[in-house]
Formats: C-alpha cells, structure tokens, sequence
C-alpha cells in the first residue's frame, strides 16, 4: 500500500514469536480513523503499512518468557503496553510510559517488502506478531466485535472523560465530535453520574447516536454560536469538562472557551502534523485557570480498565455492542473507509 492509495488484501508472512512476544489469531478488528490517517501519510511515511489495530482474539503461540497469557487465552490487543522500567513508570505513572512496547520481530509481504503495523499491532489480518505486553485477557462471554474496540477508540474516548478529565458525579461535560471516541466520552459520563452532558457535532445523525449513549443536550455547531449555546446549558458558565474529539484547532478553541473557570479541556482528537495551536490571548489562557490535557489514550492501564470495562459491559451498565455500527469480510475495508468519511458509521468491523 502506498500513500493515498486504496487497500489491498495481501499474503502476510507472521514469524514465530521470539522472547516476550506472542501470535494472536485475530477474531475481530475495527475499522478506526486512525488506520485512515495511516493510509493517507498523516502518522508517518512508513510504507506499506499492515493496517487495523482495535482487535481481539485469541492467543496462537507466546515466545519464550512469556508469563501473562497462554496459548488459548482471549485477549485485546492494546497498543500502549507499558515497560514498567521507564522515568514514568518508576514514578508510578505507567499510564504515561515513554517507552511502550512492540514485538521485536517484523512481519513481512511474501517477498520479503517488511511492514510497518498500525500503531505496533497491524490486526487487519488472520494472525498477528505483537509484544506478550500488548495481550490484555478479558472474559471470553464478550463478543470480539465489541471488545476489540476497548483496544483503541472506546477507550481512548472513555479515559479521555475518566481518567484525563476527572468527570465526576454531578459534573457537567461538553463532548465536541460523537464518533466513536466522542460517544464513548458521553457513555463514560453516564456511568459517572454526570448530569448535564452536551454532545456538539455538525451531523444530526451523529447528535442522534450521542443521545443513546447518554446526552443530555445536543448541539448542532452549524447553527448558531456553541460557546454560548454550552454557557447556555449550564448555568451560563461553562461546562466542568470539555472534551475535543475532532483534532482540530478551531474546535479546540470552542472547547477552550466552552468551559468554566478552572475546568478542564481534554484534546484526544487526532489531528494532523500541519495542525497548529489556536492562537488566543495569553492572559485569557492564564486567566482561566483550570487545565489543557491532552491524552494519550485515555491515560488507560489495558492490564485494569480492559478486564473492567468487559465486566461492565457483560453487566448491561457499558453499551460496547451500541458501537458496532456493522460487521464487514477483510475485503471491505476500503469501503468502510468511505463510510466513516462520510459519517455512516460509529465502526465498521472486520470479523474474521
């Protein structure tokens, strides 16, 4: 695959796995923008790329010193697997490990062109070569549909609210952008107990998804001012927390003004290299107080909030099947590239 141009479905040569890594027979994956932005150059420029990352399936083999899953196990896949030996790890902030790990091994096309796999997983195939580290093992009542998408997107959204944001019970939250990400942010405010959770987008269909997850209000921010409609909604101050789920500057500075003194705004968009900061005051940053997080992945620990958000969902209290939006052949991926750009899906998901 080279930059811009479509998919294609390839022979994948998966070594056996060496020491702390493991094969994992994929059952699932979804279909993320991330893989999108692989496709089109935006991450980096190192083609061809084995796309698909937010996956589940079951252990194949492990290599030697393999201690966390066996053969047989069901695992997610996570592409944050902390070392446990890096300055953040040691200071007891794994969540933001600088030196995450992969599978040292590459994997191949037939004539020996090695792949760069997505985000270190590479899932839109049979078998995949990952790091023993990136196998989280999780219920196996769960379908894979639903919870391979733990391995990106839902839970990025989710610990974009939790975790980065610190929504609580009887806060209120402004979510910009209900894709994915963004209603896993509003879901995660459910379970939380917020009260006043404003979903913003430009796309009814989407406002009307949010709406299952969990919004209490929406906003259609092509209509009319979202700063003041959010002020608006919460007593005229702003909301507590405001999450940006776009990646991109101008809604970054609608979240940035959405908010209350001393709240905080939570960046878990993508955006693009070209991106820049909006430019705003200075004194109206340092005059706000409160915090512009970004997050990396929800600030998530896979080895804790996987196995506990399946439980959730199996309880009934998580809605992961609501994400799902279809189930597609390997071959469709193309296709469900298009979908997403067009705003038609929460997730594609390729079941194999």
């Amino acid at each position: 695959m080279g930059k811009g141009r479509p998919v294609s479905v390839e022979v994948v040569v998966v070594p056996d796995p060496g020491p702390g890594e493991a094969v994992v027979r994929v059952q699932a994956c979804g279909v993320c923008h991330t893989d999108l932005h692989y496709r089109e150059g935006g991450i980096n420029d190192d083609f061809p790329f084995l796309l698909g990352h937010e996956a589940a399936g079951t252990v194949a083999q492990v290599g030697p010193g393999v201690t966390n899953v066996v053969p047989g196990d069901f695992v997610v896949l996570n592409w944050r697997a902390v070392c446990g030996n890096c300055r953040s790890c040691k200071r007891g902030r794994p969540w933001l490990c600088f030196e995450t790990l992969n599978a040292t091994q590459k994997m191949t096309l037939a004539d020996g062109t090695v792949l760069t796999p997505a985000l270190g997983i590479g899932a839109f195939a049979e078998q995949t070569l990952v790091s023993a580290a990136q196998c989280t093992k999780v219920d196996p009542a769960a379908s894979p549909a639903a919870a391979g998408l733990l391995g990106c997107g839902v839970m990025a959204g989710f610990g974009a609210a939790t975790y980065t944001g610190g929504i609580g019970r009887g806060d209120s939250i402004a979510v910009f952008g209900c894709g994915g990400v963004g209603d896993a942010a509003i879901a995660a405010a459910k379970l939380a107990g917020a009260t006043t959770i404003i979903a913003v987008d430009l796309d009814d269909r989407k406002l009307a998804w949010a709406q299952e997850f969990g919004a209490t209000h929406t906003i259609n921010a092509g209509a009319g001012d979202v700063v003041e409609r959010v002020k608006a909604l919460t007593g005229g101050n702003g909301a507590d927390v405001c999450v940006e789920a776009v990646g991109n500057p101008k809604v970054l500075e609608q979240a940035f003004f959405a908010r209350d003194l001393a709240g905080t705004v939570v960046q878990v968009g993508v955006p693009t290299p070209d991106m820049t900061m909006p430019a705003m005051p200075l004194i109206e940053f340092f005059g706000r107080g409160g915090a512009l997080k970004p997050s990396w992945y929800g600030d998530c620990l896979p080895t804790r909030d996987f196995p506990m958000l399946i439980d959730l969902y199996l309880q009934g209290r998580f809605p992961l099947d609501k994400f799902v939006s279809e189930t597609i052949a390997l071959d469709e991926v193309e296709d469900a590239f298009h979908k997403m750009e067009r705003g038609e899906v929460l997730r594609s998901v390729v079941v194999l």
